[in-house]
Parts: C-alpha cells; sequence; structure tokens
C-alpha cells in the first residue's frame, strides 16, 4: 500500500513508532492498578451492570511519569503525522484513504 502513494520515508517512521508508543501505553495502563491515586474498593450494582474494583494502591511517581512520557510522545507523533507536508500534496478527496493506507502500511511488509 505505501508503494501506491509512496509516503516518505520519515512519515512511515512516524507512523511506525506511533504504533510502537501506543503499544507500550497500552501493555502499561492494563497493568497499573486501575486508579491513579490510592482509593478503596466498591462495588456498585444499581446499574444495568454490576462494576467491582478492587482496592487500588495508585500509582507511583515513576509510573506516572512513564505514561506522562508515553502520552507526550503520542501526542507529538500525532502532531507530526497529521501536519506532514506530504498531506498537501493529496487531493482532499483522497486523504481519508491515504491516511487509512499509512496506517496500515507496517502490515503489508
Amino acid at each position: 500500500m505505501s508503494a501506491s502513494h509512496g509516503f516518505p520515508s520519515d512519515l512511515l517512521a512516524g507512523q511506525e513508532e506511533l504504533h510502537q508508543i501506543r503499544a507500550e501505553l497500552s501493555a502499561l495502563l492494563r497493568r497499573l492498578p486501575w486508579s491513579v491515586e490510592p482509593l478503596d474498593g466498591f462495588t456498585d450494582d444499581t446499574g444495568w451492570r454490576k462494576i467491582e474494583r478492587p482496592a487500588s494502591p495508585g500509582w507511583t511517581a515513576d509510573e506516572q511519569a512513564e505514561v506522562e512520557k508515553l502520552r507526550r510522545r503520542e501526542h507529538e507523533l500525532a502532531v507530526f503525522i497529521t501536519g506532514h507536508r506530504y498531506w498537501t500534496e493529496i487531493a482532499a478527496a483522497d486523504r481519508v484513504q491515504a491516511r487509512s493506507e499509512l496506517k496500515h502500511a507496517h502490515e503489508q511488509e
């Protein structure tokens, strides 16, 4: 797919790093306690489904810093990709398809 649009190497590299950062952030968030701050556990069965949460010790300062670092880099990459000069070379009607192809370019390799 990348060949059909001839994506610049820096744009492809930025997209690949964005995939990696998002995977790291997702894995980190799955490992961390459900609450950033220490909170007691609770059960709520008044809604359409029962919700239960165990007590949360909260996140350590290092864990908070790591999440912030990954989120900051994710944002930087998203801004870089969406604001890349390449998109001005693509007809407006074709940009959505091209963006989708860029997101999946790593799957074609």
